[in-house]
């Protein structure tokens, strides 16, 4: 499972940028982030896929496991 809340609402990158690491967290408000299947212990992601999966789209049926609603 990958590091985060069991829930599957939270998404934490670490990021390497030549001087440090640098932290990114997100939490959907509604919905879980869709995971592809690990291979001993280690998920590998595209690009495309990462996008995805930051947005808290499903990326095996591109579709937001909760659609944003628009504010008034």
């Amino acid at each position: 499972m990958p590091n985060g809340s069991r829930c599957g609402d939270l998404l934490k990158i670490l990021v390497w940028d030549g001087q440090g690491l640098i932290l990114i967290a997100k939490r959907l408000e509604k919905g879980r982030f869709v995971w592809p299947q690990t291979q001993a212990g280690v998920v590998s992601l595209t690009a495309a896929q990462l996008s995805m999966l930051f947005e808290g789209i499903d990326w095996r049926m591109p579709a937001w496991t909760a659609r944003p609603q628009a504010t008034v």
